[in-house]
Order: structure tokens, then sequence, then C-alpha cells
């Protein structure tokens, strides 16, 4: 692992076949002024995105690339990153996502007020600015899972007990303690991230972001959003050549974490249920997203 710098902030943003967002992305990070360096991972991208990035930035010395020789997931290229990278605040951003200018400083300045947070999220919204979904989010337990696929989650403003996975976006401007917040824009003191291992590599993409705020949380640390710090984001723009394989993943995920974390994965009989329902919604998806990626494939 490299030596850490104090006051230092290290973006670490993964990519794989991330597109020409990619170079929006690190030209956003790079515009910035603060005591900052982007690790950029790279997964095996063969779409020529990289060879862009460095064409643009590879003078700054503040980039610095990481090149995979396959594509290792999501996690597990994270936590390559952080070990590559040498600051104190680790900032995992997507590479559909645009950094305001003074990002990092913003990010910091909150991390001090609150020396007990172990994740810090903040507003993502779309590239208009309306807030995202997601942004504030409660642990995806197989009550508030079945609440959410179900619909009765909109009824949550009158029947609290209508808990879903989503809560509204934020309305005030404090940071709020909350269970998860969006993987979009993840931002950890490197010492909260050694003190629970990173990420779970057992999760490909998806998921595990929601394990990641589940341990620091169980680490005793605090998980929290600043709704004040907001970051655009092309929301899944960076898998939408891959929706089949995106999915995929993403009903695995949701499966490791029901299995590690849920108390009725303990039942085995809803342990099958659960698992045959996830299959099976994923099933009952894959023609549309077939169908869906050989269309956009035509155009």
């Amino acid at each position: 692992m490299a030596a850490t710098g104090s006051g230092l902030t290290s973006f670490v943003v993964v990519a794989a076949d991330s597109g020409p967002l990619l170079d929006d992305c690190i030209a956003s990070v790079l515009g910035a002024a603060d005591a900052f360096e982007l690790v950029l991972v790279d997964n095996a991208s063969t779409d020529g995105s990289i060879g862009r990035v460095l064409a643009a930035h590879g003078h700054d010395a503040r980039l610095r690339l990481l090149r995979n020789p396959s594509n290792l997931g999501f996690g597990p290229a994270c936590n390559r990153g952080a070990g590559f990278a040498r600051g104190d605040v680790l900032v995992f951003l997507n590479p559909d996502c645009i950094a305001p200018t003074d990002l990092a400083a913003r990010l910091r300045a909150t991390l001090a007020s609150a020396p007990d947070l172990g994740v810090l999220g903040v507003q993502v919204t779309d590239p208009a600015g309306v807030p995202a979904r997601g942004n504030r989010r409660r642990d995806p337990t197989l009550r508030r899972a079945l609440v959410t696929l179900s619909g009765l989650a909109r009824f949550e403003p009158r029947w609290p007990a209508l808990q879903g996975v989503e809560m509204p976006p934020a309305t005030d401007e404090d940071v709020e303690t909350v269970e998860a917040v969006s993987g979009a824009c993840l931002v950890l003191p490197r010492a909260a991230f050694e003190r629970v291992g990173g990420f779970d590599e057992g999760y490909f993409l998806h998921a595990e972001d929601l394990d990641l705020c589940r341990r620091v949380r169980d680490a005793g640390l605090r998980v929290a959003i600043d709704p004040r710090i907001r970051v655009a984001h092309a929301q899944g723009a960076s898998s939408r050549s891959r929706p089949l394989f995106v999915a995929r993943h993403k009903h695995r995920g949701l499966w490791r974490y029901f299995r590690k974390f849920d108390p009725a994965a303990r039942n085995p009989l809803l342990r099958a249920i659960v698992f045959i329902g996830i299959w099976a919604h994923f099933a009952l998806q894959a023609p549309l997203l077939v169908l869906r990626g050989l269309r956009r494939a035509a155009r």
C-alpha cells in the first residue's frame, strides 16, 4: 500500500468501457485546484476511452493510471485503486459523474466537522439538477424490498410502516445520518476504509456500496449524506451498452447481500423463496434487456 499523505484527497475512478463520458468526468476532477490526486483504474477497457484520457491529460502529474489485466469488477478495482492511492481521504466516483471544482474542499470540510463519519454521501443529481433516487437509502431487507417492488412504498408518507429501500430526496441543508448512500460518489476517510477491509470482493457490480455502508455502521462509525454538496450523474450511462450483464450482476449482488445480512436468510424456506424470486425477476427482465441492447447497437 502506498504511503498516505495528510491533507491529500484521492479520487478513485473505475473505468470499464465507460465511453466518452469518462473524458468529461476526468476533466471535471482535474479542473479543481485542491490538493488531490486522481487514480484511474482501468478494468481492461477496449473502447479507446483510456487512450483519449491519456492523450488529453497524460501530462498532468495528478492523474495516475492503474491497469487491470481483466475486468475485476467494481469493488475489487476500487480496492486496488485505494491501495495505489496516497491520500488520507478516498472519493470513489463513478466514471459518468461530473465533479464541481470545489468538491474535494467541501468534502473534507464536512468530514472535519464530524470525526465519527465513516461514509459520507452527497446529493447526486441528474444532468438537469434533479436529485436522483437512492441518495438516501435504508438497508434492503426482504420486507423493505417487497414493499418497494410491490409499489406499496409510495404510501409510506401516510403509513410509515410501509417503508421501502429508497427514501425521498433530502429537503434540508444539514448533514443527515442515514443507513446507506449512493455509490455514485462515496467518500471515506482512509482509516475507516481500512478498518472494515474495503469493499467485499465477493460482489462484482452493484450492492457492494450497500454492503460497505452496513459494515461501516457495524464498526461503530456513522454513515451520512451532505445534501449541500451536489454531483451530477448521467445515471446508467456507463452500463447501457451491456444491460443484461449489468442486470445479472445486480441480482447476484442483492442475493449476496441478503445472505450476509438479512435475518430472514436464516430460514431455509424463505432463503429458497428469495433465491427463486430474485432469479425469476431476472429471467422476466432478460428478454426486454436483450431487445433494448440490440436496438442501441443498431443505432
